[in-house]
């Protein structure tokens, strides 16, 4: 009898000690509840104890988790819809808190898409379309993640960060924003025409000047230098005929006599004429 009771007792033991001596992993966080109400955190990893039969632990997952919404629309500043398909990535950032709260991720789900989906709506209906699409949708989207942090906080949530994945135009706007598109585009070609033009009008009018100017300039070059180049031509001449003005004289009648004797120049002249003194002294 003496052992059967050791061995009660033992066993007893043994369920007390293996009822209370739990193993935290680091990608868990515990919730002690007591009697249906939670008591306390465990949140780092390794060996822990709570009382058996009296306590149980209700694991939460400490990992990164994502929550993937379904397409939502938007109306922007400019009221245009548009329609996000946006991600977060969020964390059990108090499990107390979250057990008090959510009490399961599902429950947590629903409550981020409703806080995500009010941050958006807020943030996003402040700013024209084409800035949520290109321009500013980082600091935007950093805008969202904040404001939906500072709600999320009451449910021991935290969220690291949010993301749009596709930004799209309704179906039956599309068209209309193409068609609106195409014509800011012929817009902006018209107007680089418009100034490619303007230069070109430009550009020829400094060209035809500077073209008149190297002319002008060219011209009065010629004329000075014909007119040295005959001031030159006449004082050989004049130094010619001082020298010897019969023999100058002959040589310029001879000259004179090339260009208007050929066969198809008729000359009359009298027999007195002066211009056939050297035919006459020839004969």
């Amino acid at each position: 009898m003496r052992n059967v009771g050791t061995i009660i007792v033992a066993l007893i033991v043994l369920m007390f000690v293996y009822g209370g001596i739990m193993i935290v992993d680091e990608t868990e966080q515990v919730v002690i509840v007591q009697m249906g109400k939670p008591v306390r955190n465990i949140t780092e990893p390794g060996l822990n104890f709570k009382i058996p039969f009296i306590q149980s632990a209700t694991v939460f997952e400490k990992r990164l988790l994502e929550y993937d919404s379904a397409p939502n629309t938007i109306l922007t500043e400019d009221k245009k819809n548009l329609i996000l398909d946006n991600y977060a990535q969020w964390r059990i950032s108090d499990p107390l808190k979250f057990m008090q709260t959510m009490r399961t991720q599902a429950l947590a789900q629903s409550r981020l898409d409703d806080i995500i989906y009010s941050s958006l709506r807020v943030q996003l209906g402040t700013h024209l379309m084409h800035e949520i699409v290109s321009t500013m949708r980082d600091s935007l989207m950093h805008k969202v993640t904040q404001n939906a942090n500072v709600t999320a906080g009451d449910f021991g949530i935290e969220i690291i960060d949010v993301r749009i994945k596709r930004a799209d135009l309704p179906r039956e706007n599309e068209q209309a924003v193409f068609d609106r598109m195409k014509a800011e585009r012929q817009r902006m070609a018209k107007q680089f025409r418009s100034e490619g033009k303007e230069q070109a009008v430009k550009i020829r009018a400094e060209t035809d000047k500077d073209r008149e100017i190297i002319l002008a300039d060219a011209y009065k070059l010629a004329q000075e230098i014909r007119g040295a180049g005959e001031a030159q031509a006449i004082k050989i001449y004049a130094n010619a005929y001082q020298r010897d003005p019969s023999f100058y004289e002959f040589v310029r009648t001879m000259d004179a006599y090339k260009k208007v004797f050929d066969e198809k120049t008729k000359l009359v002249l009298t027999p007195e004429s002066d211009f056939l003194r050297y035919l006459k002294e020839m004969k």
